[in-house]
């Protein structure tokens, strides 16, 4: 396939860049720093100059071109204000389901959050980020696209176990993001997980086996 994967040098990127590439995938990271390209570059993927809080959707389906698939794993991060959480979390993503649309990218993948909720209050902290990955979930849902949203519970830097356990509504948990990368991947392989929702915690299933399981 070639995917088209949005916060290109994250650590969730870089680590799902590796494994397609690895299965001889063609993998494309949208990056806004120059500096960073080496890096996606020894990861195997091809890096994408794309500011998605600073270019349109006409600029953004330009640099796109056609592709198989896109993964949303931007993120304002921790330490980012309230506004880049709509501007990125939220407002990133939408741009791309319409890039998606527009380019016929049938396949959207997105990395959300447990808790993520359209409702929640948005308090300009914790709240505003649960909030805005809600709105974004939502959008994806009515967006018409086969789409897939995947709710990590917190994020560690924890050597993968490769083991999870997924579905509606898990506890917040923990979970590595070399798990969530491979989490991702296999959720690329399985084109039967269109159309879910689910949370996904470190657990005893193995992944591959987990993602099966939830796929009708």
């Amino acid at each position: 396939m070639d995917i088209v994967i949005a916060g290109g040098h994250g650590q969730i990127a870089l680590e799902l860049e590796r494994l397609l590439a690895g299965a001889d995938h063609r993998v494309r990271g949208l990056i806004r720093n120059p500096e960073h390209e080496a890096d996606l570059r020894a990861a195997g993927a091809e890096a994408v100059l794309a500011d998605l809080e600073g270019l349109d959707v006409d600029e953004l389906a330009a640099l796109i071109g056609s592709a198989d698939a896109i993964v949303f794993a931007a993120g304002a991060g921790p330490g980012s204000g309230p506004q880049r959480k709509w501007t990125l979390d939220y407002a990133g993503a939408v741009k791309l389901m319409e890039v998606a649309r527009r380019n016929a990218i049938n396949r959207y993948v997105i990395v959300s959050s447990v808790g993520a909720d359209p409702e929640a209050e948005d308090d300009g902290a914790f709240g505003t980020y649960l909030r805005a990955k809600g709105q974004a979930d939502k959008k994806l849902t009515e967006s018409g696209l086969a789409s897939t949203i995947v709710r990590p519970g917190g994020l560690t830097d924890e050597p993968g176990s490769g083991r999870v356990r997924t579905g509606p509504h898990r506890d917040r948990g923990q979970i590595p993001r070399t798990d969530v990368a491979a989490v991702l991947a296999a959720v690329l392989a399985t084109p039967s997980s269109a159309g879910m929702t689910f949370d996904v915690v470190s657990g005893e299933t193995p992944i591959a086996e987990a993602i099966a399981a939830l796929a009708p």
